[in-house]
């Protein structure tokens, strides 16, 4: 039975955050935490058990990593806290971009030994994209080879972030007894079960003048960030904790600072005090900024405040299909309530949703609610038609949000199935899970009778095609992982085309002009699908209803380049002239016109094969460092920099994903299995002539 309606929320009292970091540096652990201390569950499940709250999928369980971002709500000093435990693997990357585009405020995790990680870099540069403001959790401070300080370095240098240190460790490594806050100039201890009983101590003479030092320091760099406060600096008045909180917190939402605490989850120590922190300086859905949008009919801009009073406007920013009740769309409500029952209109795809049973999320259990207010996650049962990026709106004022960008998937594995009942089983589950995950794509090669299922990673397919063989009961044969190259052109080229064709009666007539030139970097984020199509026709030489059909051959076309059939992109497309025949020309003809001079065009551009450049940054101990940089250098890696954490060195390069293949083994044998590595998406770039025509040849 559906709860009664909720009340209106305060919305001084929502906080939507999202705990993010590197792999392995203890999100889901210090969510697990946030769940025990806010009583949402009574046992802490840990990771390394296979029994976080979060991690509900067998995937998750069996590999100890969060593969899907888990929605929880939770309530802290009388604020409901919606949290999402996102994924650190690179692979599933896009689950964290979804997240950060309808949360308000994140918690960015680091691991006290490794610090700023490959990962870290990535959702902080996805967090900046969004303006979303952020704070540092130094996780792992009882591990030995910890350093905080060295951690806020890494904060400024690799991240450009700007720091503002409000707690310092009691001790580093297995010398960490507790936390020292710089506001109230204590050393707060946990003990008793579970770490739930906080004790409040003086500074030990040990660790008092850093402790002062640090305080003079944090108070200098939050009044710079605010007028009146420089000023009483400056005059050397007394500044109070309440005026530097309020201060603090002004500039952390604006994203001036980031506020720096420390702790160790997995032993219980600063989870409380973090939670506390969450809520004094990340913002409520009240003190960002309205959200913005388009009419879909006018293309206005549209803006909602957010206030139960506004009509509704709510993003949907996942899929989940669960096998017992189908299919669920966690969505955000910037505007107006949603209510069960009601009417709305899906303005992405301009039909109307019936919006059924609407629950609240914790993790994999459901409480059923009759409405959602305005600042509030949750997720809808039964949608038909709504995806990923789709806008729910009121039917009689409506709006279109900003849709959220995904990356192209970088690799490929051909699948079949393994008899003809697999077979419509197969078709079933592969579009399920493409509905789930964008980055997933699904391409039938009609030459060779064959699918092809596309991913950002080897970890990425191996977890989807697990979870097709599991959840759909499909059986099927994969082939060994293939590089999704892509190919563009470097030089100009100007094509002529007609399409002729006589058939008695009316035959078909099409004739094109395009100038065809490689994209500039200003011009490249104006593409769709790697290509920029622009009508420069004047006088209609070719009349309005044929330029669209002109547009369609072409993009078609680009989805088979002409060196080894992959996707063309980086290409500036300009309808200059063309003609047309009062009876024999048609769409259809303008269509093949495009699609014919697109070819020419790409054959005459010198056409160059681009392949995936992936980050790399593996973590060796020092006596094989040597071993390691002579491996990637033969993978033709580039060694970009090395960073040294006691007794072990951190190896970046950019390395070409064709040359990373069963890398984790390899690195396994050059360390005695004590290397390890991690690896993500950096670029597409020009392969050289050898490895195009291996490609060209399918010996690739």
């Amino acid at each position: 039975m559906a709860k009664k309606a909720e009340n209106a929320l305060d919305l001084n009292k929502v906080r939507n955050i999202g705990i993010i970091a590197h792999i392995d540096a203890g999100k889901t652990t210090t969510t697990e935490r946030v769940l025990y201390y806010t009583g949402m569950v009574h046992k802490i499940g840990e990771v390394h058990d296979g029994a976080a709250t979060t991690d509900y999928m067998p995937q998750e369980r069996e590999r100890g990593i969060t593969i899907t971002a888990a929605a929880i709500t939770a309530s802290w000093r009388d604020h409901q806290i919606n949290v999402i435990d996102t994924p650190g693997h690179v692979d599933f990357t896009a689950e964290v971009q979804r997240s950060l585009r309808v949360l308000d405020g994140g918690v960015v995790v680091f691991d006290g030994v490794a610090g700023v990680e490959p990962q870290s870099e990535t959702v902080w540069r996805q967090a900046n994209q969004y303006n979303v403001p952020r704070m540092c959790f130094i996780n792992k401070i009882d591990r030995t080879g910890a350093n905080f300080q060295r951690c806020v370095d890494m904060i400024v240098d690799r991240l450009s972030g700007n720091p503002v240190v409000i707690q310092m460790p009691y001790g580093e490594g297995a010398d960490f007894g507790g936390i020292i806050d710089l506001f109230s100039m204590e050393l707060v201890t946990f003990s008793g079960e579970m770490g739930t009983t906080i004790e409040r101590h003086p500074i030990p003479e040990s660790h008092r003048e850093e402790a002062e030092t640090r305080r003079t320091q944090m108070i200098e760099r939050i009044v710079e960030s605010d007028d009146f406060l420089t000023e009483k600096y400056l005059m050397e008045e007394a500044i109070n904790n309440d005026d530097l909180l309020g201060a603090l917190r002004a500039a952390t939402i604006a994203g001036k600072v980031h506020p720096v605490l420390c702790g160790s989850a997995l032993r219980n120590k600063g989870v409380q005090l973090m939670l506390d922190r969450v809520i004094d300086f990340l913002p409520s859905p009240l003190d960002i900024p309205p959200v913005k949008g388009i009419h879909p009919k006018t293309e206005e801009e549209v803006i909602r405040e957010a206030s139960d009073d506004e009509p509704v406007a709510a993003l949907v920013f996942k899929i989940i299909t669960d096998p017992y009740v189908g299919r669920l769309a966690f969505f955000r409500v910037y505007s107006g309530v949603v209510k069960a029952g009601s009417m709305l209109v899906n303005t992405s795809k301009g039909h109307r949703e019936r919006i059924g049973r609407i629950v609240r999320m914790f993790a994999d259990r459901r409480d059923d609610l009759e409405e959602v207010h305005a600042g509030d996650i949750a997720a809808i049962l039964g949608m038909k038609d709504t995806f990923t990026g789709d806008t729910l709106s009121d039917p009689d004022k409506q709006i279109v949000l900003e849709k959220i960008t995904f990356p192209d998937p970088v690799i490929e594995v051909a699948i079949e199935p393994n008899s003809k009942g697999d077979q419509d089983k197969m078709g079933i589950a592969l579009r399920r899970l493409a509905e789930e995950d964008p980055t997933f794509k699904i391409e039938v090669d009609d030459k060779l009778g064959q699918t092809k299922i596309k991913g950002m990673g080897e970890l990425h397919l191996e977890v989807l095609v697990d979870r097709m063989m599991r959840e759909f009961n499909v059986q099927a044969t994969v082939g060994r992982p293939r590089v999704a190259y892509r190919e563009t052109i470097t030089k100009s080229a100007r094509v002529d085309t007609t399409f002729k064709r006589q058939t008695g009666g009316s035959g078909q007539y099409a004739r094109v002009v395009i100038e065809f030139d490689p994209l500039t970097e200003e011009e490249t984020p104006l593409a769709k699908d790697g290509i920029l199509w622009v009508d420069g026709t004047k006088g209609g030489t070719v009349p309005k209803e044929f330029i669209k059909p002109t547009e369609s051959g072409l993009r078609e076309a680009a989805q088979g380049g002409v060196l080894a059939g992959y996707q063309v992109v980086g290409v500036k497309a300009t309808l200059v002239d063309g003609a047309y025949h009062d009876v024999d020309s048609s769409e259809m003809a303008f269509k093949i016109a495009g699609s014919m001079c697109f070819k020419e065009g790409i054959q005459k551009g010198k056409p160059v094969l681009l392949e995936p450049t992936m980050k790399v940054e593996v973590n060796v101990p020092d006596e094989y460092t040597g071993s390691v940089v002579g491996d990637l250098s033969s993978r033709r890696g580039i060694i970009l920099g090395m960073d040294t954490r006691s007794g072990a060195t951190a190896v970046r390069a950019n390395v070409p994903l064709g040359e990373m293949f069963g890398y984790a083994t390899q690195v396994r044998n050059m360390t005695q299995g004590r290397g390890s590595f991690t690896m993500e998406f950096e670029k597409y770039s020009v392969a050289p002539q050898s490895v195009a025509e291996e490609v060209v040849k399918g010996g690739r």
